[in-house]
């Protein structure tokens, strides 16, 4: 996809908010107010307590709260992040940050948390840093899924275990419950691979180049070795392995919109938000309609998503997919390796997804961000070797050996003699330790860029002509120089939420008609506004992105006349004018 674009604004808050491109004579600090090691994961409780250090740090701009409980009874923290003395956060646009809801998708959490973390230290200094946490709010739940989380650490994994959540489920359809999961037979902490050498009677044989690796032999050549799947027994006797995992279930396929059950989409859940960390984010979402961007953290692979999660749903309204393109476009230059998407189309069929729901059922404009490409372990991905040779490069090269298990003999109670080995769980869908922050803070600016682009009312002008006697005419311009429209053109079509409310009124004011000023010279041009309360307009369609609404009222009266605009998800703004 072509990604050489026009300069825009976010250019200049992207720079100013990277360490490495300071301005001259602004400094990049050597200490912060919280020191946050961003070279590591954290588990659950750790967390929970590094949202309580930012919210003791800075209790003018931080309110931690716990919005509900996972099925395992963990709270699920939440951040709001935003400088109250600049205004009550329901009249600022809002934008909704999250992560982890597959539970081994880790650092989703900590990118949640760097984005809201960065901000707090930079305020005062970065001047867009400082515009953001005055303009805007941002809720930050890093952890959707609590307990597939706590159980990734604490439990043997591999890089793609413990996606679910806890709840007991029968993945196989025998009557019982998490009944065969995989299991750590060796003790390493890992769910690796398992090997059987079987001479001249198997479908594999060692890499000449590299004895870790199995190659397929040429075509009727026997070859020495089986792979047997990942560690693990058959615990129930059924003659299959590791086929009941604990839990079992899909979080991201659990929203209302394009919901499908378990039989079409696996993992769905018996009905939309049954799964009570998906409930309970969804009554937050829904009380706080002046949430206007929505980010969703997942791994891996490097990509920018937004809906349509499923074809059948058809195409998002042309307007919203320009700004879309722009956002996601503009982003493929922030995150190198990375290449935005649409779900569908791109990647797979997802039904009920949380971000086809943010949009396709709430109008918000919603991205999903799945961190961590390989191609970055390279930094220049056409020169990367390909495949296992690649990956081992890397692994010898760079991480000392580190993330590979070497291959150990074992006794297996169905296989007899086994080697047991492999990637370890934290490679592959997470980055190496040293090269995590930088995938952070990239995300995390992503995140700003997005909320900055979110729409912003500014009352541009009000001024009051006499026409004669008492009436006057009281023309309005209310201007929205960001990306975003106040209202996208999905809701506006399909009426979700509030209208944007204009109005004017005064003590001793009667508004007669009202309509859209075309013409600023020849007023009988106005298109008129068929509302039966031409003082208290509701406008469907709202102010667009880097546009302009006019309006004209006919007004009798005398005094003050308040104009206000009041955008559910673009802010507030007023102005009084004099009728003289």
């Amino acid at each position: 996809m072509p990604i050489a674009r026009l300069a825009r604004p976010f250019a200049a808050l992207a720079l100013a908010l990277l360490p490495c491109a300071a301005p001259a004579g602004a400094q990049t600090p050597s200490t912060y107010d919280v020191e946050i090691a961003w070279n590591r994961f954290y588990d659950y409780g750790e967390i929970v307590e590094l949202c309580r250090k930012l919210e003791k740090r800075w209790p003018e701009f931080v309110k931690l709260e716990f919005i509900g409980k996972s099925v395992e009874g963990r709270e699920l923290p939440l951040l709001t992040v935003q400088n109250e003395k600049s205004g009550p956060a329901a009249r600022k646009s809002a934008m909704w940050i999250d992560g982890n809801i597959h539970g081994n998708e880790v650092q989703g959490s900590e990118a949640a948390l760097y984005a809201a973390w960065y901000l707090l230290e930079r305020y005062g200094e970065v001047e867009q840093a400082t515009r953001l946490l005055d303009e805007r709010v941002f809720y930050v739940c890093p952890m959707v899924n609590p307990d597939g989380r706590a159980h990734w650490f604490a439990a043997a994994n591999d890089s793609s275990s413990s996606r679910s959540g806890t709840r007991p489920t029968d993945n196989d359809g025998d009557g019982l419950f998490d009944e065969d999961p995989a299991d750590d037979l060796d003790g390493d902490g890992s769910i690796e691979s398992m090997r059987k050498y079987v001479p001249g009677e198997g479908d594999w044989r060692l890499d000449p180049d590299d004895p870790r690796v199995l190659i397929r032999p040429p075509p009727g050549v026997k070859g020495d070795w089986i792979l047997l799947g990942e560690e693990g027994i058959d615990n129930d006797g059924d003659g299959r392995v590791n086929e009941d995992d604990k839990g079992g279930y899909d979080m991201n396929r659990n929203w209302p919109s394009s919901w499908m059950p378990n039989f079409v989409q696996f993992g769905a859940g018996e009905w939309p938000l049954c799964f009570p960390e998906c409930r309970a984010i969804a009554d937050f979402i829904l009380a706080h309609p002046h949430i206007a961007g929505v980010q969703s953290f997942h791994n891996a692979g490097g990509m920018l998503l937004r809906g349509p999660g499923a074809e059948a749903y058809g195409e998002y309204p042309r307007g919203d997919v320009a700004a879309y393109d722009e956002i996601g476009k503009d982003g493929e230059r922030m995150l190198p390796f990375y290449k935005y998407m649409v779900i569908w189309k791109d990647l797979y069929t997802v039904w009920g997804g949380f971000v086809n729901w943010t949009y396709e059922g709430l109008g918000i404009f919603s991205f999903t961000n799945e961190l961590w490409n390989q191609g970055q372990y390279y930094q220049k991905a056409e020169s990367a070797p390909a495949g296992d040779a690649g990956e081992r490069f890397f692994n010898d090269k760079l991480l000392l050996g580190d993330g590979f298990s070497p291959w150990q003999k074992a006794k297996h109670p169905l296989y007899g003699d086994i080697e047991i080995g492999g990637d370890k769980k934290m490679t592959g869908r997470v980055p190496p330790s040293f090269m995590i922050e930088e995938m952070l803070h990239r995300n995390a600016a992503f995140c700003w860029y997005h909320a900055d682009s979110m729409p912003k009312v500014e009352l541009r002008s009000a001024k009051a002509t006499k026409l004669g006697g008492d009436a006057y005419a009281v023309e309005v311009v209310i201007g929205n120089p960001r990306v975003l429209p106040t209202r996208s053109a999905l809701a506006a079509q399909k009426k979700m939420g509030r209208p944007d409310l204009l109005n004017v009124s005064g003590d001793d004011v009667t508004v007669v008609s009202a309509a859209y000023a075309t013409d600023r010279f020849r007023p009988e041009r106005d298109a008129a506004i068929d509302d039966k309360t031409p003082g208290q307009l509701r406008l469907e369609q709202g102010v667009p992105g880097r546009g302009e609404l006019k309006v004209r009222f006919i007004v009798r009266g005398r005094g003050f006349a308040k104009v206000s605009y009041d955008a559910e998800k673009g802010g507030y703004a007023e102005a009084t004018v004099k009728l003289e």
